[in-house]
């Protein structure tokens, strides 16, 4: 199976799926189909529908000091704790925007599933012309986004993924990614405000049922979440100006449930996005990529060791 890592700033998304060729996924312990547990594992249909590979898939925080042991035993819990073997990962894929944890998160992938990970980085494979002035300035997260929403939805196509930074990607209707926008995200936002306010305390961020609010709870709230899909509309506002035509606009990230639902322009909610954009890259680079180190592991044979990530990518892939 293919254990695809979304490493952002805030959280860390796990996605395990199954392989073509592969017996169906198992299913989570005490997860029946169209359930879902808050805050750990989640298979419902919905997903299943949409992801049919998707066996399983969970949430957690990124710390840039967390240990190689620290991250391996929380990863190995987190299967055991639902009826799945870490064995039962072949590959892996990793799309990171924190350096400080890609070796961490290597060597956890080496020690702990017995599995050199393939990292999304430039020279990867797309199958998407990239047409920004520079390529290798672009996140691994936004590139599987655009990847993923062009295969899915077909263009031109606008993804908006909430997380720590929102970000805001163009793809066109041949599929040449454009380029987009990094505005804050909603978290940071507030926090900002809070931060550089003496007099203004922390509040849950949710809906408020009415703009006009008649405390300091209400008016914060109103104000940062009803400003923000003023954020966000406005920029998409402006995008669709410059295209000229009506794309597919698509939400995805932690908060895109929260927030999608009040914009007058996102169509789409599809929080699978990213994951689903790191299957589709595994499988477009998996055989320009011998196994190396990873054959190595699980054979406990002779095998020659092959070439790391890098240097495979940049040498058989295509401008990222």
């Amino acid at each position: 199976m293919l254990l695809a890592l979304d490493v952002g700033n805030t959280n860390t998304v796990l996605g395990l799926y199954r392989m073509e060729g592969e017996n169906p996924a198992p299913t989570a312990t005490g997860l029946s189909n169209g359930s879902v547990r808050e805050g750990s594992a989640a298979v419902d249909t919905g997903l299943s529908a949409m992801n049919p590979g998707l066996a399983v898939h969970w949430r957690v925080t990124t710390h840039r000091a967390r240990t190689v042991d620290e991250y391996g035993v929380l990863f190995v819990h987190l299967f055991e704790m639902h009826g799945l073997s870490a064995s039962l990962v072949t590959h892996i894929i990793i799309a990171s925007v924190v350096p400080p944890v890609d070796t961490t998160l290597r060597r956890v992938c080496e020690k702990y599933f017995h599995v050199e990970p393939m990292f999304v980085e430039p020279g990867i494979k797309t199958g998407m012309p990239m047409l920004v002035d520079n390529p290798t300035e672009l996140g691994a997260d936004r590139l599987a986004d655009a990847v993923a929403a062009y295969t899915r939805y077909g263009g031109p196509c606008i993804v908006v993924d909430f997380g720590t930074a929102t970000k805001f990607e163009v793809v066109s209707a041949r599929g040449e990614y454009l380029g987009g926008a990094i505005a804050p995200g909603l978290g940071i936002s507030a926090d900002a405000l809070f931060s550089h306010a003496a007099r203004l305390t922390r509040v849950d961020i949710k809906r408020p049922s009415k703009v006009i609010g008649t405390n300091t709870i209400g008016h914060l709230q109103s104000g940062i979440f009803f400003g923000y899909i003023g954020l966000v509309d406005g920029i998409i506002e402006r995008i669709l100006g410059e295209l000229g035509t009506q794309p597919r606009i698509v939400a995805t990230g932690g908060l895109a449930r929260m927030i999608a639902a009040d914009s007058r322009y996102i169509q789409e909610i599809d929080e699978m996005l990213t994951l689903e954009g790191l299957r589709l890259l595994f499988e477009r680079n998996r055989n320009v990529r011998p196994r190396g180190r990873a054959h190595e592991m699980r054979t406990g044979g002779e095998a020659q060791r092959g070439p790391g990530m890098r240097a495979e990518a940049k040498a058989g892939g295509q401008p990222a």
